[in-house]
């Protein structure tokens, strides 16, 4: 999907910077944090006065899980349809086994989305009772706004040295492996997370299995050795702008045309056209990364594309507790402040100039960060 600039071409090992230890965790902690404010907050789901309580609550979980999917395939070489699989995974593990709310059908109750029951159990599937437009919703929702978007506004304002290798070593994985399984322990024992409900051990097996399945899909080596992106010339007959990739602008464009042209019809009619258009856009956006001048600001456009349009919505969904309209406006105005703020900040971090310095051997030379 938002393939940019492959790590498989780079001669390196693919380990931890040696950077001093505070240059090396800056971008966790940016991403243990941007994770649950994306997933949560940015399209208007909690007031201004629940920003701090829902990013400190849920950045050992969503953050955790955001930092190991990240990891995980910057050290393995693999591009971004391997984090695409592994999002996918996290997002069933999340709404299937943590707080299980894919399978609790009353799990949005008692928040002002109750009255979207109905129209969910319009797509329940036989035998597992789930609703396939939920799992849709979820599952989708986080793979791009807790996994993907984070994950490439925090790329975005870091140098071509960093942004495509490891952010830790062993142990640095090791400690936030543990944080992200006590996060998720105490979502599912936590009233509030789970709401006291169980799935059945069915459900629950499925959930398990396609969690696995997705994972091992992810770790395919086919992910690691993309084929090499073109630098020869256009060849005869065939002009360098056929060839090019288009403005970033039309990669956000397509996001953003997905994800709304995905809502608008009910029951399975509905959820047919949002997996079509899903694909569909999934491919061209595919198709048009392997072509000449791909490149990260392509990959912020489609990234950021989600935050962008669930920030512009904001003002017209409700949260889910009920909020004085002072402090959800506040809110909304907070989210479309920090979502510009990361969408200018990481355009223009990729448009400034790299520093050079001069050489008595070779000249002037750029000089990576």
């Amino acid at each position: 999907m938002l393939t940019g600039p492959d790590p498989a071409t780079d001669e390196r090992p693919a380990t931890a910077d040696r950077l001093p230890l505070r240059r090396r965790l800056l971008p966790v902690l940016a991403l243990l944090l941007l994770a649950p404010w994306a997933a949560e907050c940015s399209w208007g789901g909690f007031a201004i006065d629940g920003f701090l309580p829902v990013v400190i609550g849920l950045a050992p979980m969503y953050g955790g899980a955001a930092i190991l999917i990240r990891e995980t395939a910057r050290r393995l070489g693999a591009g971004w349809p391997a984090i695409v699989l592994l999002a996918a995974a996290f997002g069933v593990l999340q709404a299937g086994l943590v707080d299980q709310s894919l399978f609790n059908p009353g799990y949005l109750d008692d928040t002002q989305y109750a009255d979207t029951r109905a129209a969910a159990e319009a797509t329940l599937v036989p035998g597992l009772g789930f609703s396939l437009r939920q799992a849709f919703d979820y599952v989708g929702n986080h793979i791009l706004l807790t996994i993907c978007a984070p994950i490439v506004f925090v790329e975005s304002f870091l140098g071509e040295r960093r942004r495509l290798r490891p952010w830790l070593g062993r142990t640095g994985l090791a400690v936030v492996a543990v944080v992200y399984l006590l996060g998720s322990l105490l979502i599912f024992s936590s009233p509030e997370g789970r709401k006291n409900f169980l799935a059945s051990p069915l459900q629950l097996t499925f959930a398990a299995v396609l969690v696995l399945a997705l994972v091992a899909a992810a770790l395919l080596p086919f992910w690691r050795h993309p084929r090499p992106r073109p630098t020869e010339p256009p060849s005869a007959g065939r002009t360098g702008r056929a060839r090019r990739a288009p403005h970033p602008l039309w990669a956000a464009v397509l996001i953003i045309l997905a994800r709304f042209g995905t809502d608008p019809t009910p029951g399975w009619a509905g959820v047919a056209i949002a997996l079509a258009l899903a694909a569909a856009v999934g491919g061209v956006i595919a198709y048009l990364s392997s072509r000449d001048g791909w490149g990260q600001r392509h990959v912020l456009a489609a990234g950021s594309a989600s935050v962008v349009s669930a920030a512009a919505f904001a003002y017209l969904v409700p949260p889910y507790s009920p909020a004085s309209p002072a402090a959800a406006l506040a809110g909304d105005i907070a989210v479309s402040v920090v979502t510009v703020a990361l969408v200018g900040g990481a355009w223009w971090r990729l448009a400034a100039p790299r520093p050079t310095v001069l050489r008595a051997d070779r000249g002037p030379r750029s000089r990576p960060e």
